[in-house]
C-alpha cells in the first residue's frame, strides 16, 4: 500500500513541477514579447501576457527580480522644470480656471439632481394621498416618469 501512496505522491509531485515549469516559461516569453514591443513591463502586463497570476509571479524571485528591474528602467525620469515664460503661466492659469469651473459645474448639476428627485418625491407622495382620499378627478397628462 506504501508502495502506491508512493508512486502517487511522485506522480503529483511531478505534475507539480511541469506546471510550474510551464508557467515560468510563460511569464518568461510574456516578458520577451512586452520588451520586443516595447511595452512596460509590469506585473500586470506580465499577468495579463502570460496568463499566470500577480501571487506566482511574486512568489518567484527570479521572475519577481526580473519585473521589477525592467519595471525600473521603463520609467521615465523627472524632466526638469522649463523656464517660466509668460505663455505656459497663461496656460496654467487658463487651465486651472477651467477645472475650477467644471467642479462648480458638476455640484450645480448635482444640486439641481437632488432639487428634481426631492421634487419627484413630493408629487408622488401628493399622488398618493390624492387617490387614498379617493380622488377620481381626471388627472392632467404628466410627461416623464412616473
Amino acid at each position: 500500500m506504501t508502495d502506491s501512496r508512493t508512486k502517487r505522491t511522485q506522480t503529483l509531485a511531478a505534475a507539480a513541477r511541469a506546471k510550474s515549469q510551464a508557467k515560468t516559461e510563460a511569464a518568461e516569453k510574456a516578458i520577451r514579447v512586452l520588451v520586443k514591443r516595447g511595452e512596460p513591463v509590469t506585473f500586470q502586463a506580465v499577468q495579463r501576457e502570460g496568463g499566470v497570476s500577480h501571487a506566482f509571479l511574486y512568489n518567484h524571485p527570479d521572475l519577481r527580480g526580473r519585473i521589477e528591474r525592467l519595471r525600473a528602467q521603463a520609467r521615465p525620469t523627472p524632466a526638469r522644470a522649463p523656464a517660466v515664460n509668460t505663455e505656459s503661466t497663461l496656460v496654467l492659469a487658463l487651465t486651472g480656471q477651467l477645472t475650477q469651473l467644471k467642479k462648480q459645474h458638476r455640484q450645480e448639476i448635482q444640486a439641481l439632481r437632488e432639487a428634481l428627485e426631492q421634487a419627484h418625491g413630493e408629487n408622488l407622495d401628493l399622488r398618493r394621498e390624492l387617490a387614498r382620499r379617493g380622488d377620481t378627478s381626471p388627472r392632467p397628462h404628466v410627461i416623464g416618469p412616473r
